[in-house]
């Protein structure tokens, strides 16, 4: 809970500098920007132990993101330097558009309490005049329905955008499955599921499907089938040095590599990510070939075996298309998480601030001319 004392702001910028920036804010207050091994540290620890933790928000994340944006964090403290805010922006600089500010997940706070939502706002501000930028977008995992939270980001200068129905209209999805597993056995968990769920984990066994936890060299295997997957549901795969990026960033502790085995030879495979008191399900991948194993299945339940182990809070599926209709091509992944008795979550969408506005609003133009493209290649290519 946080306290209600004045608080203060604190830049933490995660390069390599060992140096300590200072700069006056006015009333007494100071930002400073801090660079050492121990703020890293205390931030670490701070985050790990939040409610609201989102591995989108940590250091780690930040380095995978890295050259092409540029990390800076936001601390609120108390009178006594406790951490009881933050905010993790990322600045990137577009071309002729200039620097885009964004945060994903954020803020980790008590996301009702004016006094710190200001105070991160108000260092957000510093960092959009330090880097010229001309917007701060913000993707948080609030509630839709928090009125609470849009009446105080309303009141502290942001815009909403919750328009947003499918993937491509979003860069974090809007909408997710999350299974509550808070102090539940792997027996209580299970019994959640639809009956058809637990039959299909049982026969991937039976059938003779095993799974195993990787290492880096695993993500060799993995990439090939993420890229027969992507080739067969129509999307855009990272390279195989983005994996391996994340796995030094995060692996082994934040991230495993699973892969799925029949007769020796990998037909699945899925990449979770462990941070604070929630696991996510972030990447997967299936070959066309024994999909009738249900390979899809068998790991999803490890993760959540996993995720329940580590007395996590929740395990999050991730995204959804908000438009849930049998017809839509993707309501297929839409009912594979639902079987598994999460609850599908509708987040607030995007708040953000404007600096520039017409360069802004130029920049999203350009911004959904180019997805729109992308689209049409897309299905010209098929």
């Amino acid at each position: 809970m946080c306290k209600k004392k004045r608080t203060q702001y604190i830049l933490s910028v995660t390069s390599i500098a060992l140096t300590a920036k200072k700069s006056p804010i006015g009333q007494g207050e100071e930002m400073r920007f801090v660079d050492t091994e121990e703020s890293k540290k205390e931030y670490k620890e701070f985050l790990e132990r939040q409610e609201r933790c989102n591995f989108q928000q940590s250091l780690e994340w930040a380095e995978v993101k890295k050259p092409n944006w540029k990390p800076e964090v936001i601390l609120a403290e108390d009178d006594e330097g406790n951490i009881i805010g933050s905010l993790c922006v990322w600045i990137r600089k577009m071309p002729i558009f200039g620097n885009i500010m964004y945060a994903s997940r954020g803020p980790v706070c008590d996301i009702h309490d004016i006094a710190v939502m200001k105070q991160l706002t108000d260092g957000a501000k510093e960092l959009a005049k330090k880097y010229h930028a001309i917007v701060l977008r913000i993707e948080p995992d609030i509630l839709s329905s928090d009125q609470t939270f849009r009446d105080i980001v309303a009141n502290l200068g942001y815009k909403i955008k919750d328009d947003a129905k499918d993937f491509k209209d979003e860069i974090q999805p809007r909408y997710v499955f999350r299974l509550d597993i808070k102090d539940k056995t792997e027996e209580e968990v299970m019994a959640g599921f639809k009956q058809k769920w637990r039959y299909n984990i049982r026969l991937a066994g039976r059938k003779g499907v095993v799974v195993k936890e990787g290492t880096r060299e695993d993500l060799k295997a993995f990439h090939k089938i993420m890229i027969e997957t992507g080739s067969r549901d129509g999307f855009i795969i990272r390279p195989l040095e983005y994996f391996e990026k994340m796995y030094d960033c995060l692996g082994p502790d934040h991230m495993k590599v699973l892969m799925a085995y029949y007769e020796d030879e990998p037909i699945s495979g899925v990449i979770p990510i462990f941070y604070g008191n929630k696991t996510w399900y972030l990447y997967g991948a299936s070959s066309n070939k024994h999909r009738n194993l249900m390979p899809n299945y068998l790991l999803q339940w490890e993760m959540i075996k996993m995720a329940i182990a580590r007395k996590d809070d929740v395990y999050d599926f991730r995204g959804v298309s908000g438009v849930v209709d049998e017809s839509h091509p993707q309501y297929g992944l839409y009912r594979f998480k639902q079987g598994f008795g999460a609850t599908f979550t509708e987040f607030i969408g995007e708040i953000y601030m404007p600096f520039k506005p017409i360069t802004y609003q130029l920049y999203r133009f350009s911004e959904k001319a180019f997805r729109t493209l992308r689209q049409v290649k897309r299905k010209i290519a098929k």
